[in-house]
């Protein structure tokens, strides 16, 4: 019994000794706001959002654009003398810029922002002492993984941040936090319109509106600067047991494997943070297969319709297309268009023989305006491009505009393949990632290396018109362009490249509007590479219209294979018509096709052909173009041997206002002359 005395007598004395402060720390900590995301009745969340499974119970997943959380002014807890945030974060990207977890701040001039950067950084800023003070840390949260992130701040000892319980930051100071008390409290969005980081030019990029790509959970503010020894005890008792709900984003291409050869309109999903924003219903897109062969073409929104050829294991190869720009406003050109304001796309064929896509955009700038706009007329530079697709997994770019509306400085063309997120340039190319050749079939391979020179020293074959990318893929992407173009920045490249994401991260997908951000993190879908770079030949029409042509393919072509091929298109053998009052209009090396006219049009008769094929001008397959046919089938013969539809040859009719035309593809490769025959049937 007099132990016990003693006992109770020495605590009341040890409780005496203790200052009030101590007793208040000693008691569990209370928030003075709480997010928890489960009841689903927190503050008003704006734009597109989503409930996940959190860390306890459900959380909130924001977009990245569009969505954000408040709380107004009057209900927002006062906070002077000390406060600790706290939260738990799941990033499925990397803010464009600088964005805040939780912000009651006033152009730093007054109250607080705890903010996420564009490479997992944190930062805590606080107006205080006279000043905007904020401490930053080089350690960064991981990408799709859970992190408990804290921020303190306390009057005589400054700001503190934590990740995972452990202090990676501070900054030392003594001063009392001015308050923005007629703010409203932000989480999760920048306050007013930001530029990104990073970005290649500050007048190609305009400042706009994003959110964090993240979830959030258990979002806390204390009146409190919490000891470290509490933050680090708040972290290991709510340790998430499964990973955050973010699944993969790979960039869409249509069902894997091979397809029927066509044309498809389709909408392809991404993710639904990226598709929640569209304004289109359910046929947006296109996309073209070829029999027997995984490759496709896809013309989709996230490219601003630009088609990308994709190989079987969804590596994406695109190209520049037409692009100008000037010292003002920076690049215009489709990349800029991010919500396919000015570009279209359609089917006009869609046969067995021949599949025809036509592509119009305008050239734009990251201010909406459009290049080379008459003051007079208010039109400006259009593009037309045509895309003629063949079964043999082949397709002729045919890019037209009207006369003096593209004026100068302009460029048509740059191979740029597209890392997607969680790549590297590494895993989508080779070290030895392009070889160029000639008509000859004269080659050079350029890599990826160690301390390139600027300038090559290797030896370039004369005239060099094919280029063929090597992806990490059987399926390779090669472009063909005309005698007379001119390739360049034929090069080797920095082999530390290949260990980085791609060069950019503005184009594809990006919704913001910048002509040039620099990736910095494998977070987003990017392009890289737009080596080499070829001027292709121009042509003048007769009707004030000038283009360009130029064949692209994917497959598993060698180079002597392409050079063949090349032949057969720059140096197609001429054709004569041996049987038959059919008009011979030539070989149009824009379609990649011959064209005759049928004597009576809609009365078909027996066509008979002679193809003058060589070593120099050889056959590989090839497309005939019969205006006025009718709508009859055909039969076909080479050298007397009946073909097999579907196999050996397909037909198509393409109806228009004039009748009906036959359109004929035929596999068959030649040196020799060839003998064709065509029988209505």
């Amino acid at each position: 019994m007099k132990l016990i005395k003693k006992l109770w007598l020495t605590t009341i004395i040890i409780l005496l000794f203790l200052s009030p402060a101590s007793l208040v720390f000693s008691e569990e900590p209370t928030p003075v706001a709480w997010w928890k995301f489960d009841a689903r009745e927190d503050d008003n969340i704006k734009g597109n959002y989503r409930y996940v499974e959190g860390v306890s119970g459900s959380a909130v997943k924001l977009d990245g654009y569009t969505s954000y959380i408040t709380r107004p002014a009057a209900n927002a807890p006062e906070l002077s003398e000390a406060f600790t945030i706290e939260a738990w974060v799941a990033v499925a990207a990397f803010p464009w810029n600088w964005c805040p977890v939780v912000s009651r701040q006033q152009e730093k001039k007054a109250g607080y922002a705890f903010e996420l950067g564009p490479q997992g950084e944190l930062r805590l800023g606080v107006f205080a002492g006279g000043g905007w003070k904020e401490c930053l840390t080089e350690e960064k949260i991981a990408w799709k993984k859970w992190a408990h992130i804290a921020g303190t701040y306390d009057s005589t000892a400054g700001l503190k941040i934590f990740i995972n319980g452990k202090e990676v930051g501070r900054l030392a100071f003594k001063g009392k936090m001015s308050e923005a008390k007629e703010v409203d409290l932000l989480l999760g969005s920048i306050q007013t319109k930001k530029k990104p980081a990073f970005i290649h030019r500050e007048f190609g990029t305009l400042a706009d509106w994003f959110s964090l790509d993240a979830i959030l959970d258990e979002v806390k503010l204390y009146d409190r600067a919490l000891d470290p020894g509490k933050i680090e005890q708040m972290y290991a008792c709510e340790i998430p047991l499964s990973s955050p709900d973010i699944p993969p984003r790979v960039l869409p291409s249509g069902p894997p494997g091979p397809g029927r050869f066509g044309a498809y309109y389709t909408r392809l999903k991404y993710y639904w943070e990226w598709d929640d924003m569209w304004r289109v219903s359910d046929h947006p897109d296109v996309v073209v297969q070829f029999d027997d062969s995984p490759v496709r073409v896809v013309f989709w929104r996230g490219t601003r319709f630009s088609p990308a050829w994709v190989t079987e294991n969804n590596l994406w190869m695109a190209d520049q297309s037409v692009e100008a720009w000037d010292n003002i406003e920076g690049c215009f050109e489709h990349m800029q268009d991010s919500q396919c304001k000015y570009s279209h796309v359609r089917v006009l064929e869609n046969t067995p023989a021949r599949v025809v896509v036509h592509w119009r955009y305008a050239p734009v700038s990251s201010r909406n305006h459009l290049w080379r706009r008459d003051k007079k007329t208010g039109w400006a530079c259009w593009v037309d491009e045509y895309y003629y697709f063949y079964p043999d997994q082949t397709g002729i770019r045919k890019v037209m505009w009207q006369r003096d509306s593209l004026g100068q400085p302009h460029q048509f063309q740059e191979s740029i393949p597209f890392t997607g997120p969680g790549q590297v340039q590494g895993d989508v190319i080779h070290e030895d990632y392009v070889t160029i050749a000639n008509l000859k079939g004269e080659t050079q391979v350029f890599n990826y290396i160690k301390n390139p020179p600027k300038k090559t020293a290797k030896y370039i074959p004369k005239d060099p018109l094919i280029q063929r990318h090597n992806l990490k893929a059987k399926n390779k992407p090669f472009i063909i362009f005309e005698p007379g173009g001119k390739m360049h920045y034929l090069k080797d490249m920095d082999i530390s490249s290949l260990s980085r994401p791609g060069s950019c991260s503005h184009w594809p997908v990006g919704q913001l509007p910048s002509d040039g951000r620099t990736s910095k993190m494998p977070d987003r879908a990017s392009s890289f590479l737009g080596f080499p770079i070829t001027d292709p030949v121009e042509h003048k029409g007769r009707e004030g219209r000038n283009w360009v042509n130029s064949l692209y393919g994917m497959g598993e072509r060698s180079m002597e294979e392409l050079a063949s091929l090349a032949r057969s298109w720059v140096q197609a053998p001429k054709l004569k018509v041996l049987s038959g009052d059919y008009k011979n209009r030539g070989y149009d090396l824009s379609q990649r096709a011959y064209i005759l006219l049928c004597p009576n049009s809609g009365i078909a008769s027996q066509l008979i052909l002679e193809i003058e094929a060589d070593k120099d001008n050889p056959v590989s397959n090839f497309c005939l173009v019969v205006k006025g046919w009718g709508g009859k089938d055909a039969v076909l013969a080479v050298d007397g041997k009946q073909l097999q539809p579907g196999i050996d040859f397909s037909c198509g009719h393409v109806k228009n206002l004039k009748g009906n035309d036959l359109i004929v593809w035929v596999e068959r490769k030649s040196i020799k002359p060839i003998i064709v025959t065509i029988i209505p049937q």
